[in-house]
């Protein structure tokens, strides 16, 4: 089976480590680069959990990082909403690996003059890489396949009542993304918040007992009480679905649609909206609601993916 290529770009990041778990243990990917953006802490933080995460999960590729902040605004960050290290929850050991000379950008635009195919973008924090990359290197759009991204609601928001948090972070970004003629497929809060883990599903990958099953089980309980506080039963897991859109699709529902960001508005900067009607202006896709069991059933053999590869660890 021939490989899609793959750049990874990210802010780990609980959600965001494990979505790059599914991507290294998953056959149809060739993971060609990771690459860091700030958000969920500064970019120095998650450029180091990137490292100790590809560490963990044999991720050979080269790093290369990225945006300290947003195109045009003031960076926000999420706080210790993923613990003080962005990773709470499980120790893991510090990484051996070092950060390619090239920066994200810069990595991103090697990777794809050196492909000699399209190149999908799987984004699962701010956009600020991948609108620098269209703005620097407009030429190479056509080296780009699509950019599966967990960003956006188009019913909801959930860092205020209109916007999502990867798209709060960069709308201009985000925008320039979703305008720029590279198919955009969006897996945001209308299925993300639908990707629930519970308490059960916990349980399930610490039965699996290996290192790897406790790193796992280790980082969904932390994620489990921070959304406990904030009164879920079940937790989401956002960014394994921008992973698992584009591996299986089949336990998604995805719809074409026209994609839009809002960054003018005073109380709706940030929004995404989507048009399900206006087929000429369609320029990707919305991923809607999945198949919740099969979601945590492709969870659960990533982590058994590293079973008898305790050398990571």
């Amino acid at each position: 089976m021939k490989r899609i290529p793959v750049i990874l770009d990210g802010d780990p990041g609980h959600d965001d480590a494990m979505a790059w778990m599914v991507a290294a243990a998953s056959p149809m990917l060739d993971i060609k680069a990771v690459t860091t953006v700030a958000g969920n802490k500064d970019i120095e933080n998650v450029t180091t959990n990137t490292l100790n995460v590809c560490s963990l999960f044999g991720i050979h590729a080269p790093v290369g990082k990225g945006a300290h902040g947003p195109l045009v605004v003031e960076g926000i960050t999420a706080g210790d909403f993923h613990g003080k290290t962005g990773l709470d929850g499980a120790d893991l050991p510090p990484s051996d690996r070092t950060l390619s000379q090239y920066s994200a950008v810069e990595l991103m635009v090697r990777v794809l003059e050196e492909s000699e195919e399209p190149v999908v973008i799987i984004g699962t924090g701010a956009q600020t890489n991948l609108a620098t990359l269209l703005l620097y290197r407009p030429d190479l759009k056509e080296k780009i396949e699509a950019f599966y991204i967990m960003g956006g609601g188009i019913e909801t928001g959930n860092w205020t009542p209109a916007a999502e948090f990867n798209i709060l972070v960069d709308p201009e970004a985000a925008r320039i993304v979703f305008e720029s003629g590279v198919p955009v497929v969006m897996s945001g809060l209308d299925v993300t918040e639908k990707a629930l883990v519970y308490p059960e599903d916990v349980k399930r990958i610490r039965s699996i007992g290996t290192p790897m099953g406790d790193i796992v089980s280790g980082w969904l309980d932390f994620f489990g009480e921070t959304h406990a506080a904030m009164g879920y039963e079940g937790w989401p897991l956002h960014d394994p679905c921008a992973v698992l859109s584009l591996i299986k699709p089949e336990i998604f529902i995805i719809k074409d649609a026209h994609l839009q960001v809002e960054t003018k508005g005073l109380h709706t900067r940030g929004q995404v909206l989507a048009d399900f009607e206006d087929q000429e202006r369609f320029n990707g896709k919305a991923v809607l609601d999945l198949d919740r069991e099969a979601f945590i059933d492709e969870l659960i053999k990533a982590v058994e993916h590293f079973n008898g590869r305790e050398e990571l660890i």
